[in-house]
């Protein structure tokens, strides 16, 4: 049985080597790629893959919340994250929003192939080098992120509106009116406790919700 593989990752040369990889090994099939998360979505609602290896910074809608999105409708689809986040709560809230597998990037090659594999038995994945910090996510007391008092519909806004696009051009991709979308831009500033763009710029790069660098 041929495990079929969505690949979504921003950059074409990181897509390249995976599709190679993948299709060097044996019962895989990559059947499309993608450069951002919202046409991530799109194509899974297509296509149906098995599985859905994807980045985690990604532009106009991030992995973590694409991966939420795949799995609410499509699922059979199980999803992996490859990403060169390593914090805990990275970690965590990928799998929060349904990923079965993470691994990193700087171990990826032959990890990427067992973690397709896995997943699509119905298991999970994590890289060897973050266990230890999944586990802390998980066991330990810790300070709630700043990102949990934000809706998914706020958490969209946000990465949009520090990818520079206008209350228009977003009001178009998340089907709101500009005026709505400028309400929820005043509404996450409001609870991130930021004053301008430029701090959310800041907290969204921290925070691993968009690729600008």
């Amino acid at each position: 049985m041929t495990i079929r593989v969505l690949l979504a990752d921003d950059h074409a040369v990181m897509r390249d080597g995976l599709r190679a990889l993948l299709a060097a090994s044996a019962g895989m099939s990559v059947v499309g790629e993608v450069g951002n998360g919202r046409e991530a979505l799109r194509r899974a609602e297509e296509l149906r893959p098995d599985v859905v290896v994807m980045d985690i910074a990604m532009p106009e809608l991030n992995g973590i919340e694409a991966a939420a999105m795949i799995r609410s409708r499509c699922p059979g689809t199980h999803i992996v994250i490859l990403s060169m986040h390593s914090s805990s709560e990275h970690v965590y809230r990928a799998f929060a929003a349904g990923a079965s597998g993470y691994v990193l990037k700087s171990s990826a090659g032959a990890e990427v192939i067992s973690a397709v594999q896995t997943v699509h038995l119905g298991r999970r994945y994590l890289s060897p080098a973050l266990i230890e910090a999944y586990a802390t996510a998980v066991h330990d007391p810790a300070r709630p992120s700043p990102l949990d008092s934000l809706s998914a519909r706020e958490r969209q806004v946000l990465q949009l509106v520090v990818e520079g696009n206008s209350s228009a051009e977003i009001a178009v991709l998340v089907q709101l009116s500009p005026k709505t979308v400028d309400t929820y831009r005043s509404r996450i500033m409001q609870k991130l406790g930021v004053s301008d763009v430029p701090s959310l710029v800041k907290f969204a790069l921290q925070h691993g919700i968009t690729p600008l660098a």
